[in-house]
């Protein structure tokens, strides 16, 4: 692989640490801003260049929210770099950690996941050269915290790159807003900074995102959420009359409650689109009447009818619906996903490409898409508790089916 052209902004991020630049007394790098601006290839180029350069036989970290997604976003494309340059790549999957020779030199690169509260001691104990994190704007701080605390090797130095969230965020105001006094070079991506990017290209994804998520994900703007968090829903666009005919796959998708509402949600796929056919919406606080679990799972079979479904995916949180489900080993019963942000930014991708169809029957949802909105004078993004069971249904059918996971890749031109 051959890079044909880097932007001047993603120059100073290849070389901020060499001998030559005016930044190479710097503690740290952060780049946030918009995505398929080649920061995350970038940034790791310019981490592994910058190992080598200063070190051998030393440990360092690159840390993602998942492993997955770490291997799937950063790993996989730096090797594929790396080899043709005469690297020599050596990965462990199982230990988790990929050893790294070049001209004699060598190092070992540790990889981890910070995806929840409990990540932190997953990095406890061990000593680093350096840390490169991805996406750590998704992380928690207690994870973020720790790692930077074993960076304690003479010439260590802090790698930062992540998309834009709510300005309340603890990264942004502990980092971006801090980077002076940390001593730390501060780089704002744009999609304009990636010049493999073409017109067209740039066009098709700037149309892509609407509302919030075009002002953070396009313009690169830590900026709260406000008004309706799915304005881009359309009952012109999203609500259809008549199924397809050719619909396979049937999965069904629950939010569960027991006076709040329970909202099941039926889908089938057809030409890369996902219909929502049919729906069960039982409100026992409006109704005076709760239902048990097993009167939910005779509407679970009503629902379904003669159809073979591939699996129910049921709110993590129900565990006795789940496990009455399980008992009657007619279906299969997974725990659904439950990203809230990173589920709705799903969502709206799915509902801007028009990915996810409703049909005119489905009322409950269509009267919710109406009226689901942000909470208003909150320290960061959180949707209001009301009008959202079918919202949540349908969130936990796409996190767990569809999760298209576009949150972080990259775009570079190339010549073969």
């Amino acid at each position: 692989m051959k890079f044909k052209t880097f932007s001047k902004k993603q120059l100073t991020l290849l070389t901020w640490w060499c001998h030559s630049s005016k930044y190479k007394s710097s503690d740290a790098v952060i780049c946030d801003g918009a995505v398929r601006s080649g920061k995350t290839l970038c940034m790791s180029i310019s981490f592994i260049s910058w190992a080598f350069q200063s070190f051998h036989n030393q440990s360092f970290a690159i840390c993602g929210k998942t492993i997955t997604s770490l291997r799937r976003n950063v790993v996989t494309p730096l090797i594929n770099i790396l080899q043709p340059l005469g690297f020599v790549c050596e990965e462990k999957v199982s230990k988790n950690y990929i050893d790294i020779e070049y001209k004699g030199i060598t190092n070992r690169f540790y990889l981890f996941g910070g995806k929840d509260e409990s990540s932190a001691s997953l990095i406890q104990g061990i000593t680093l050269s350096g840390i490169m994190l991805d996406e750590v704007a998704l992380m928690p701080r207690s994870f973020v915290e720790q790692a930077l605390a074993r960076c304690s090797v003479d010439g260590s130095k802090f790698w930062f790159n992540c998309n834009p969230e709510h300005p309340f965020h603890w990264f942004y105001i502990e980092w971006i807003k801090k980077a002076k006094q940390k001593n730390a070079l501060y780089l704002h991506f744009q999609m304009a900074d990636n010049p493999s990017l073409t017109a067209e290209i740039l066009k098709r994804y700037e149309s892509l995102y609407s509302g919030t998520f075009y002002e953070r994900f396009v313009l690169g703007k830590w900026v709260l959420a406000s008004g309706l968090i799915y304005p881009m829903f359309s009952p012109e666009k999203h609500i259809f009359n008549v199924p397809p005919k050719n619909l396979s796959s049937f999965y069904v998708s629950i939010d569960y409650g027991t006076l709040n509402p329970t909202s099941m949600g039926l889908w089938g796929i057809s030409n890369d689109t996902w219909y929502r056919i049919d729906e069960f919406y039982y409100n026992g606080r409006e109704k005076g009447i709760s239902k048990t679990d097993e009167e939910y799972y005779c509407e679970l079979e009503k629902l379904c009818g003669d159809r073979e479904i591939t699996a129910v995916l049921v709110d993590p949180s129900a565990a006795s619906f789940i496990e009455c489900i399980r008992r009657h080993n007619k279906f299969r019963v997974m725990k659904a996903t439950n990203d809230v942000i990173g589920g709705i930014r799903r969502v709206s991708d799915a509902l801007k490409s028009k990915k996810l169809m409703f049909s005119s029957d489905c009322v409950d949802t269509i009267r919710e898409f109406s009226i689901y909105s942000w909470q208003e004078n909150c320290k960061g993004d959180v949707p209001k508790k009301e009008n959202d069971h079918a919202m949540d249904d349908i969130r936990y059918f796409v996190n767990t089916v569809i999760n298209e996971n576009t949150d972080d890749f990259f775009v570079i031109s190339t010549t073969r």
